[in-house]
Formats: structure tokens, sequence, C-alpha cells
């Protein structure tokens, strides 16, 4: 009977650590909101170009799609969810990027991958249409408040509005339908089209 209450008292203490324990996949509560101004950011695209945001200030929407890691099975989803649909996405007046905080080496190769092994499996994916972001410094992740406790960036999407405002803010991206989630978005918040 002893050994069967030590047992017990075990499981429910290793649950209890595991249900106080902050989780390492997401970060906490977004610190910015809706109608905050965007923290601007100058960094480097899978394209050879630096990115700054306030250059988009005037011109159009911009949309950060967080994730935390190349080459990973959620984020090769993303990406291929997001290159298949770029010609939908572009109808709106939006300038679109995937950013993680992974080293621009790293971004580079997994946007020109076509196929990524994940486990046993082969994953076919277009190339992505689309610049990656590269934040090896982590600073504008953690400007974003999506620098989680491992280091990486949480699966965030970020709809910065023409004026360089937070239109909006998706903590539950779903990496398969992200797309379809973007441009549903776009239209609810009345991104024009070009």
């Amino acid at each position: 009977m002893r050994a069967v209450s030590l047992t017990v008292l075990s499981v429910a203490a290793a649950l209890l650590l595991q249900m106080s324990a902050p989780s390492a996949q997401t970060a906490q509560a977004p610190t910015l909101k809706v109608g905050d101004m965007a923290p601007d950011f100058t960094l480097q695209g899978t394209d050879g170009k630096t990115h700054k945001l306030s250059e988009y200030r005037g011109k159009s929407a911009v949309v950060v799609a967080w994730f935390p890691k190349a080459f990973t099975q959620g984020c090769t989803i993303e990406c291929k969810s997001l290159a298949e649909n770029g010609d939908k996405i572009r109808t709106h007046n939006v300038a679109y990027f995937m950013a993680s905080v992974d080293p621009l080496e790293d971004n580079i190769k997994f946007a020109k991958a076509t196929s990524v092994k994940l486990g046993d499996t082969m994953v076919e994916k277009k190339e992505a249409d689309f610049p990656m972001l590269s934040d090896p410094t982590k600073a504008t992740a953690k400007a974003y408040g999506v620098l989680n406790e491992r280091g990486m960036a949480t699966r965030w999407t970020f709809y910065i509005d023409k004026a360089g405002k937070i239109a909006a803010i998706d903590t539950a991206v779903r990496p398969a339908t992200s797309a379809e989630d973007m441009i549903a978005k776009l239209d609810a918040l009345k991104i024009a089209t070009r």
C-alpha cells in the first residue's frame, strides 16, 4: 500500500511540475496589441535584399509570419502553403514575409528547397516565392514578443497596416492552412487589392 501511495504521489508531483512549467513551444502573451505601432526592423531577406519595415509605410500593408525553425515539420508545411498560394496573396497590396531567428544561410537553403525530409518522409514543396527574413541577433523577435524560452520564434503572424500600425495578431496559426487564413484575414481587414 505504501509503495502505491508513493507512486501516486510521484506521478501527481510530476504532473504538477509539468503543468506549472511554462511551455517551451510558446512565448508569453503578446506584449504588442492591435493599434500599436509595429516595431521597425531592418532584416536580411533570402532574396538578397535588406527589408526595412519603415520603407513600406504609406505604400502597402505588411505581413510578418514568424516561424520557429527552418526544415522542421510545421515550418515546411507553412512555407509550402504560402508558396503554393502566393498568386492569391499577392492580389492584395501587401508585402509578406516568413521570419525566424535562423541564420540567413539556413533560410536561403530552406527557401530554395523543393523537398524536405521530415522523419522518414520526403515532403515536396515549391521554392518560396516570397522573402524569408533572418533575425540571428533575435532583437526583432524580442521586440515583437515572439522569442520563446527555447530561443526560437513562436509561430505568430502580425498584420501591419499601411500606416505601420498592428492591425491583427494571429497567435493560433495553422501551418497547413496558413495561406488561406492569411487571405481571409487580409480580406477581413479590407487590405486593398491590386
